[in-house]
């Protein structure tokens, strides 16, 4: 038997990656508590896509209710499949900027130790099975905002010519910026990961990641940009622009092809590396111009309102450099456009998010 362990395995990145290794004729233990109904309310709730899983992927597909934090519950599994796991990808996390200042404590327990719990083990019981992170553009804090950025009717840009304006690269400081406690505890655990390459020898990777979307996403307010901007548009719910002008720059990736840049780290793993993963040129929207298309691929007005302050540490313009990624994986290569990826989301919720489901007591507080 060969494993494909992926924690996460129920939300929008964890699942495509169970069903992209399980074709590729691993079987795939899933790890998901569905923490993200604990932290965002029921509409949250990625349950739906544990059913979706075993019934797709059948007796390919295990699934284990566990939580990262729990290292009893994880020891065991890690012992159970031991040298059978071939690859770890730990998309696991509590992955939302706002949430994370409302409780420090547990967010850094679930991205930070969490990871460290993960890492441990697989240094314990299959030293040589690939270690993908999935990180995130935020342990870059709010530096991006100091780039020469420029304001336009939709949308904020780059300067022309500047060194970053085909995307930003991996060798952007961390340092000396404003992380938000979400990206602190993303950063501890980026460097974690790094390091369990580097000084352990593990064949580990951080992707660096901004906006994943797709239709596995089960989208809320405080994460899932791209689908709930979507969802407030097709359910007829008000959607709240935070500041930047809604100008604010996001590059867009689709989950599937997160989950194929994994499958090429897993086929040819270099330890210790550390990638930027997104849309980049080829992919990205600004909130003003993803409200517009919106309202174009369903049809429908969206009642959206304006709040003048950001939210803390967002970034006005993020387009990621794909170019060490494509350099080291030549073979790789994005998919999906953002109008792809709307109308796709669209056809997958069309029967779901219809006028009339929600109601304000369903929104996180």
């Amino acid at each position: 038997m060969s494993v494909a362990l992926v924690t996460g395995s129920a939300g929008l990145i964890g699942s495509e990656t169970a069903r992209h290794f399980a074709a590729l004729g691993l079987d795939v233990v899933g790890i998901d508590n569905d923490m993200r109904r604990q932290l965002f309310g029921p509409e949250a709730s990625t349950a739906w896509n544990v059913l979706r899983l075993g019934g797709e992927l059948g007796s390919a597909y295990i699934h284990v209710d566990a939580d990262v934090r729990d290292r009893e519950a994880l020891a065991k599994i890690f012992s159970r499949y031991g040298r059978s796991i071939s690859v770890i990808v730990h998309t696991a996390a509590q992955p939302s900027t706002d949430w994370a200042g409302r409780d420090p404590v547990t967010d850094f327990d679930i991205n930070a130790v969490g990871t460290l719990n993960l890492l441990h083990n697989a240094r314990e019981h299959c030293l040589d099975a690939p270690f993908i992170h999935c990180s995130t553009n935020r342990v870059y804090g709010d530096r991006p905002n100091a780039l020469p950025l420029l304001e336009r009717e939709t949308r904020w840009e780059i300067e022309s010519g500047h060194r970053f304006e085909r995307g930003v690269t991996e060798d952007l400081s961390i340092d000396g910026s404003l992380h938000t406690i979400f990206g602190a505890a993303k950063v501890a655990a980026d460097v974690l990961v790094q390091e369990y390459g580097r000084y352990f020898g593990l064949r580990t990777v951080c992707f660096r990641g901004g906006s994943v979307a797709g239709p596995a996403h089960s989208a809320t307010e405080l994460h899932g940009f791209l689908g709930y901007v979507l969802r407030c548009a097709m359910e007829r719910r008000p959607y709240t622009i935070f500041g930047h002008g809604g100008k604010q720059v996001r590059d867009v990736i689709h989950a599937q092809d997160v989950a194929a840049a994994f499958e090429a780290y897993f086929l040819a793993p270099r330890p210790g590396e550390v990638y930027n993963l997104g849309g980049g040129r080829y992919a990205n929207v600004s909130v003003l111009e993803a409200l517009a298309l919106a309202e174009k691929v369903s049809g429908n007005e969206i009642n959206h309102s304006y709040q003048p302050r950001p939210r803390v540490g967002d970034h006005r313009w993020w387009i990621s450099s794909n170019a060490t990624f494509e350099d080291h994986y030549p073979d790789w290569q994005l998919t999906y456009d953002v109008p792809m990826i709307m109308n796709e989301i669209y056809e997958a919720n069309v029967d779901k998010w219809i006028p009339g489901s929600w109601t304000a007591a369903t929104l996180p507080r």
